[in-house]
């Protein structure tokens, strides 16, 4: 205990430090209080009840942070610049030109965030005007001339631009990365309201089944700290070399090949494709012709948030996701060719194609474990609900791995920044 105050009265009594925990604390209140500002001419009775009833907009709500059951100036949220963010990172494996300009230091790294907020802003344009369509068909929003439909859509897109740049601010001169602290933001924002609701729904509300939920919650939160932090240390030897006749000492470091390579990004890929006919579903229900919405309602009622179908379409997502994101992010082809050039090796590997098959079976086999755990949290709402009894979970494991993945990033952060001072007095 007396270690942490230590800590914290060191972070305090630097003025640099200070500053940027001021300012990212002042951004996300800015960006709370956006939360709460509502759109004219939405009907609040009507929306409440639109998402009271619908398990899969809650999902998308907490997502975004609470700004969209309150249908806000950002009520998009960051969901728009995530997606572009996806849509660059994939372009930038299919493209050569985008790779080699990811490569390119500062420049860019500049160079790709203008292009993914470039991109943002259509892709924002399109949810808006599916939104509007979406809460149209429901009675939320009445019919809007061309006029207000345009001042709609871009009140929509403006919001979600002001909060990328509010998360950009952050990064720049705060602590931690600023989008992902807006997410952390708007889940524990959320998180009263959430939890009210599980324990107002609670079917069987007893002491026993309340310890019982809370202690499966802690576990659930330790598994999640493991799983992020645990890696497999692969020893990589660097032979000696010679150098104006002296030899050198031979050296040996480690290639850390993380369980949980990919973060949360599979959830969110997966996600996105498993939402999509349910919504798609939900926008063709009321048009005129009865076999479009036939076929709208039989799609909506398999892709139903507590069908088993649905749960393992989703794992199943999520775990293909975790494996395609882990190819993307780490290649052992070209890991091994680094090696080679510099002179390292494995023990008891052949350098080059060896390792590389080495490399990848070892990562075929940890990531194994790491997707079936992003899958396992990413149907844990559906496993809770019929386990505890409880007939609407709002927040489920996703929620968690998003708060322990931001808090450890940014006590991370805090760490670096901590020692980066203590050597500053040394120079």
């Amino acid at each position: 205990m007396q270690k942490i105050w230590s800590v914290i009265s060191q972070i305090w009594t630097d003025r640099d430090i200070r500053n940027k925990l001021l300012l990212t604390c002042a951004m996300l209140f800015v960006y709370r209080m956006l939360a709460h500002i509502p759109v004219a001419g939405i009907d609040r009775v009507a929306l409440a009840n639109l998402f009271s009833g619908s398990q899969l907009l809650g999902l998308l709500d907490i997502f975004s942070g609470g700004t969209l059951a309150n249908f806000s100036l950002i009520a998009l949220g960051l969901g728009p610049y995530i997606n572009a963010s996806i849509i660059v990172q994939l372009l930038t494996v299919i493209f050569p030109k985008l790779e080699e300009l990811s490569k390119e230091g500062e420049y860019g790294r500049e160079m790709i965030n203008q292009y993914t907020r470039l991109l943002t802003i259509p892709i924002a344009i399109l949810q808006g005007f599916g939104m509007y369509l979406l809460l149209k068909g429901q009675g939320v929003i009445g019919n809007l001339n061309p006029v207000l439909l345009l001042a709609f859509i871009v009140t929509m897109t403006a919001g979600t631009m002001l909060a990328v740049w509010i998360g950009e601010l952050i990064t720049e001169y705060g602590v931690g990365n600023g989008i992902s602290l807006l997410i952390f933001a708007g889940i524990v924002g959320r998180l009263p309201v959430t939890l009210g609701q599980t324990f107002v729904t609670y079917e069987t509300l007893n002491p026993l089944n309340i310890i019982v939920f809370v202690v499966a919650g802690l576990v659930l939160i330790a598994a999640v700290v493991f799983m992020n932090e645990a890696s497999r240390n692969i020893t990589v030897h660097y032979a000696r070399r010679v150098k104006a006749g002296q030899s050198g000492g031979s050296q040996v470091t480690h290639i850390p090949l993380r369980l949980n390579q990919a973060g949360v990004i599979p959830i969110i890929f997966a996600i996105s494709l498993v939402l999509l006919p349910s919504l798609a579903a939900q926008l063709l229900e009321k048009v005129g012709n009865p076999q479009v919405a036939l076929v709208a309602r039989n799609v909506a009622a398999f892709m139903d948030p507590n069908k088993i179908a649905y749960n393992l379409i989703y794992f199943t997502l999520v775990v293909a996701f975790t494996y395609f994101y882990t190819a993307v992010v780490f290649n052992p082809e070209k890991i091994a060719e680094e090696m080679k050039k510099y002179g390292g090796f494995i023990p008891g590997i052949r350098p080059g194609e060896a390792t590389t098959a080495y490399l990848t079976a070892v990562l075929n086999r940890i990531t194994l474990v790491g997707a079936f755990f992003l899958g396992g949290l990413a149907v844990l709402p559906a496993v809770a609900q019929s386990v505890f009894q409880i007939s609407s979970l709002s927040l489920g494991g996703t929620g968690i791995l998003i708060v322990v993945s931001v808090v450890l990033e940014t006590t991370k952060s805090l760490q670096s920044q901590l020692l980066a001072k203590s050597y500053d007095r040394f120079i």
